[in-house]
């Protein structure tokens, strides 16, 4: 449990020591210095416990529902930076040197347009997740007001926004018209003289050369500041458990109840947190956002785009980070497939030499990484490469807020119609993301028709064993990667565009009674 606020941030001693014991940052316009004495300590715990701020809820205590939704400003490139979080999911030293704020903040010194639009509109009926709503929309009319265009959102603009909140009993409509209505409005005087003061004061810690380094009786939390450093906190804390968005790491602590007594923090290291485009190809650092991946990777591929754009909402984008969708392992992973089709490489650094390992080979079994003690990912390169072969789908029970059955990845390199290379790679049908190999050998050096595409799904069949479990059956996953498979050698043989996997059925308009 963390400490209550002990008041303003003191000033900087050049003296002091290379380290800072307490978690310091601003807390809606106040800045405040908290002791952390349990490193699982969530943001939402201190909120509506220490800091009485109970207007944030807890829903779903897994990052799903929104209802703790909160916005999160933060340095980027030296400039102030808004986005949502989930703050039942985020620890509370992750906010070191951050801004948060809360439905409280957004009413003084008087209600936020979004929070009179939401009134007006009738877009709350028993107000559980409203205040979640209403922080995303924030943030919604945050970006919307950066971007200089002061007209209200898209509906595709808005249904992203909101992709992360649910709500049980109201419908989405209202809230929708709500949106429309209040987040095309340009920001108020208060809210830009809060943001230059906060980015002010950020800058200032920024500029501080001293780490978070926490000890309190349930463990220790440390935010090392660069790759060197990291390295000496695995050193000195093999066991440690490094954490870079907390969105996998902190359903262990809500939902597993799991014991994590030691926590090194990635997320203040900007070496790690740079994305470099040059001729060898896309360097990643392991701590770049999914949503800045997005802005970039994205642009690679629409397909690649609407995968990007499906990873939980936009509160898990904007924390959930692409070393840490990697170093987890999940076979259900949307990230993995897509690069090691890609033909990614990781660049590993710990105690010993760098290295470099291609990603497909990272993944050991079930459970099990390619990791060293002491050893973290530094980054990811994804190299230059022509894309006229590639395709990649999703498959999943919903389109937003849902984990893969299927993911399915195809880059194939034509020679004189016929196959000359062929990566392939599947998530979802073994214990880890995995190349469809014997698939692979059959299309190699054969022509580009249905003889061949029929003598591939025939590999195909037998280079998984899927299980059942309860996103879909062995059966449903099989059946859905030899339908990928079809899907993309239809798509290039007669060079139809089919349709989408997930048609829109949203309306252009909709109105308020």
């Amino acid at each position: 449990m963390a400490t209550a606020p002990t008041g303003a941030a003191k000033p900087l001693i050049a003296t002091m020591a290379k380290t800072r014991s307490q978690v310091r940052f601003l807390l809606g316009p106040e800045p405040v210095s908290v002791a952390l004495d349990d490193p699982t300590t969530t943001l939402l715990e201190y909120l509506r416990v220490s800091a009485a701020l109970t207007g944030t809820k807890e829903g779903c205590a897994e990052g799903d529902c929104g209802a703790c939704t909160v916005l999160l400003g933060e340095l980027n490139k030296g400039r102030l930076r808004y986005t949502p979080a989930n703050a039942c999911i985020l620890l509370l030293g992750m906010v070191d040197g951050k801004q948060v704020i809360t439905v409280e903040h957004a009413s003084h010194p008087e209600p936020h347009p979004v929070q009179r639009a939401m009134v007006d509109c009738d877009a709350s009926q028993c107000g559980f997740c409203t205040p979640g709503f209403v922080m995303s929309l924030i943030g919604l009319q945050v970006t919307q007001a950066g971007t200089g265009v002061e007209s209200p959102p898209s509906r595709e603009a808005i249904d992203q926004a909101l992709a992360g909140n649910l709500c049980r009993c109201t419908g989405y409509g209202p809230i929708i018209v709500a949106a429309q209505r209040a987040c095309g409005q340009p920001l108020s005087d208060d809210w830009k003289r809060m943001a230059t003061r906060a980015e002010t004061m950020l800058l200032e810690w920024d500029a501080d050369p001293r780490a978070l380094r926490t000890s309190g009786t349930a463990g220790s939390f440390e935010t090392p500041r660069t790759s060197t450093t990291l390295s000496q906190a695995l050193q000195r804390q093999p066991a440690a458990t490094l954490v870079a968005g907390a969105t996998d790491v902190g359903l262990w602590i809500t939902k597993h109840t799991r014991a994590v007594a030691d926590i090194v923090h990635i997320g203040d290291i900007d070496a790690l947190k740079q994305i470099h485009n040059n001729d060898t190809g896309l360097h990643i650092g392991a701590a770049v956002l999914l949503a800045d991946l997005a802005d970039v990777l994205g642009t690679w591929s629409p397909d690649i785009a609407r995968v990007l754009s499906r990873f939980g909402g936009v509160q898990v984008r904007s924390r959930g980070t692409v070393g840490g969708n990697i170093a987890n392992g999940s076979p259900i992973g949307d990230l993995a497939p897509l690069l090691i089709a890609l033909n990614a490489q990781l660049s590993i650094s710990g105690p010993s030499d760098p290295r470099t390992l291609a990603l497909e080979n990272f993944f050991l079994r079930y459970g099990e990484q390619d990791l060293q003690a002491g050893e973290f990912i530094d980054s990811i390169l994804v190299p230059a490469c022509d894309l006229d072969g590639f395709s990649c789908w999703k498959v999943s029970k919903r389109f937003d807020q849902d984990i893969s059955a299927v993911l399915g990845a195809f880059n194939l390199v034509f020679e004189n119609a016929s196959v000359r290379e062929a990566r392939i790679c599947f998530g979802g049908m073994a214990g880890l993301p995995q190349r469809a190999s014997a698939c692979e050998s059959a299309l190699l050096g054969q022509p580009f028709n249905r003889d061949t595409l029929a003598a591939a799904k025939i590999a195909l069949a037998t280079d998984f064993e899927p299980l059942s479990d309860m996103r879909a059956t062995a059966h449903y996953r099989q059946r859905v990667a030899s339908n990928l498979l079809e899907r993309y050698f239809l798509n290039r043989m007669t060079g139809e565009i089919l349709p989408e996997l997930y048609p829109s059925t949203r309306p252009s308009t909709l109105r308020h009674a």
